[in-house]
């Protein structure tokens, strides 16, 4: 199986700091050899309620009780965890969220609950998953006209919804030629 590796032919691992700022945080782990991204738990100050109810629709900002410094070069993206969202509609808004690696402060998640009835949220609660992954830093360049392409401007549903079949899934647009 393919992986992707430095050359110097070593797997790229960066290295993820935490500081727990509440005693009571889950280290987040990866929870299968194969697993893409690590499990954020909710905590709950111990100050405070152990569990929030989330009506249908209600966005809460759980915390983690976890501050993080991601290697430069790299970001965080929070994203739901499919178990809780299949079973019990609860998502992440702005999926996927976004942890820049020069943010440190608290990590929090944002939850939203799609479903018809309210979840409880309980303090431990696996809720999301964070997937480290490189970042590409643009070089912005304005310019007066764009090339142009054959989509062009065309957007929002423009190259339809249908997954294409048979001979038509597996062509190429081939660039036109003139046979002399």
């Amino acid at each position: 199986m393919p992986t992707h590796e430095s050359p110097n032919n070593q797997i790229q691992r960066p290295v993820l700091q935490f500081k727990i700022l509440d005693p009571r945080a889950s280290v987040p782990a990866y929870q299968s050899a194969g697993a893409a991204g690590l499990d954020l738990a909710v905590c709950f100050p111990a100050d405070s309620p152990q569990e929030r109810m989330l009506n249908p629709g209600d966005i809460f900002l759980a915390p983690t009780g976890l501050a993080v410094a991601i290697a430069p070069g790299f970001e965080g993206q929070v994203r739901p965890r499919s178990g809780l969202s299949v079973k019990f509609g609860i998502g992440v808004p702005n999926s996927p969220g976004t942890i820049d690696s020069d943010y440190r402060g608290e990590l929090k998640v944002a939850l939203i609950n799609l479903s018809q009835q309210p979840y409880t949220l309980t303090h431990g609660t696996r809720m999301a998953q964070l997937v480290i992954a490189p970042v590409a830093m643009a070089q912005v360049v304005v310019v007066s006209e764009l090339d142009s392409t054959v989509r062009g401007s065309g957007g929002f549903g423009s190259t339809g919804f249908a997954a294409p079949t048979g001979a038509m899934a597996e062509s190429k647009p081939q660039p036109q030629s003139k046979t002399i």
